[in-house]
């Protein structure tokens, strides 16, 4: 089970960490979805077992990390310079498909997410 914490209320500009911790240790890839209400669920970054595979999603590539700590179960999403756009409510899932990295559906053990806000 995957469970994600860190979500908050926060001004535009500023930062916030997600984390996706697991109960038990897992050799899957990880990734972090978001969906906005009214729009489809969006790949935001996914990151392998070892860390040295990563992907970030094109509207948030230059704000947004990943990055993971296989010692405490742990994948985290370090995201900056949020904007209002970036509201969501944010999911990490195991990817078990051999599909397409970015597709959702390749994905599955979904947390129950954590709800960023950005105002402005």
């Amino acid at each position: 089970q995957l469970v994600e914490s860190g979500g908050g209320l926060v001004q535009a500009g500023e930062s916030l960490r997600l984390s996706c911790t697991a109960s038990v240790r897992s050799t899957y890839i990880v990734g972090w979805f978001r969906q906005a209400p009214g729009k489809e669920r969006e790949f935001v970054a996914s990151i392998n077992w070892s860390g040295r595979s990563i992907e970030v999603g094109n509207s948030v590539k230059d704000r947004f990390t990943i990055s993971r700590d296989n010692d405490k179960n742990t994948v985290y999403l370090q995201m900056n310079s949020l904007k209002s756009e970036d509201t969501a409510l944010y999911h990490c899932a195991y990817k078990v498909g051999v599909g397409p990295l970015r597709a959702s559906s390749e994905y599955a053990y979904w947390g129950q997410g954590t709800q960023v806000t950005v105002s402005t």
